[in-house]
């Protein structure tokens, strides 16, 4: 085997394991998440060697890595299985990021608009408490990109994932910070999904709404302000669900 023939080159974002076993995980990771390896199904090892070209070592480094965020495991006389849902790591970077890639899982979204109503309202908060000159004006650059963005020039996806860090880094929490990897992913894909089906929307009033009472130090309309914004944002939700399917969306650049 020679170590590259099937699995071709690695997707941006994708796993950040070193060598090939790297790249078996991101297709292995994939396919449980989009249903085409299911929760219980026995994993044809031997297969699965010859299907991707790899060998044995590189796969098994594969299978622990996933075995690490919940999604398999294996038992003797059973061998690699897929893991039940309830097992799996959703909160991995990976895992988020593999649940996003093709169609929005609705009750992900879902769920994810409830993560962000008891998050980021508490974190506007903070941030309006405790930002610094340097926090503002990065604020203040999500927030021209988003403009810009909104006048046709620049990736709208980008600017919101930068004006959300943003306002974490602000609070100072280092575990409120490293919830952005749920929030990013999720923005990601909430936004792909909005902005390719709501037309003519400009969500810069509502953050600089944001912006304005974060710089005034005002904690309790900071997150009046972002209370405002998720509003706005299940409404966009459900708009762009009542619109139907629509084209696969673009991934940021």
């Amino acid at each position: 085997m020679n170590g590259a023939g099937m699995i071709g080159r690695r997707a941006p974002g994708a796993y950040r394991g070193r060598g090939l076993h790297g790249e078996v995980v991101e297709r292995l990771g994939r396919r449980i998440l989009t249903g085409d390896l299911a929760e219980g199904e026995t994993l044809d090892v031997p297969g699965i060697e010859v299907e991707l070209d790899v060998s044995r070592t590189v796969l098994r480094e594969a299978l622990r890595v996933l075995k690490a965020k919940g999604l398999v495991d294996a038992r003797p006389k059973r061998g690699t299985f897929v893991q039940p849902r309830s097992e799996w790591r959703l909160l991995d970077p990976d895992v988020v990021r593999w649940r996003f890639e093709g169609l929005p899982d609705s009750q992900f979204l879902d769920d994810f608009a409830e993560v962000r109503g008891i998050l980021e309202p508490a974190s506007a908060r903070l941030a309006a408490l405790r930002r610094t000159d340097s926090d503002i004006a990065a604020l203040e650059r999500a927030l021209e990109l988003m403009a810009a963005a909104a006048g046709g020039d620049g990736d709208a996806v980008e600017a919101d994932l930068a004006f959300h860090r943003a306002l974490l880094v602000a609070t100072h929490n280092e575990l409120l910070v490293s919830m952005d990897v749920v929030l990013e992913t999720g923005l990601a894909a909430r936004d792909r999904m909005v902005h390719g089906a709501v037309q003519d929307d400009d969500p810069t009033p509502a953050h600089a709404a944001v912006l304005s009472a974060i710089r005034a130090r005002d904690a309790e309309g900071a997150a009046a302000a972002v209370t405002a914004l998720l509003a706005k944002s299940l409404l966009d939700i459900e708009r762009a669900r009542a619109s139907g399917p629509s084209a696969p969306p673009r991934e940021p650049q």
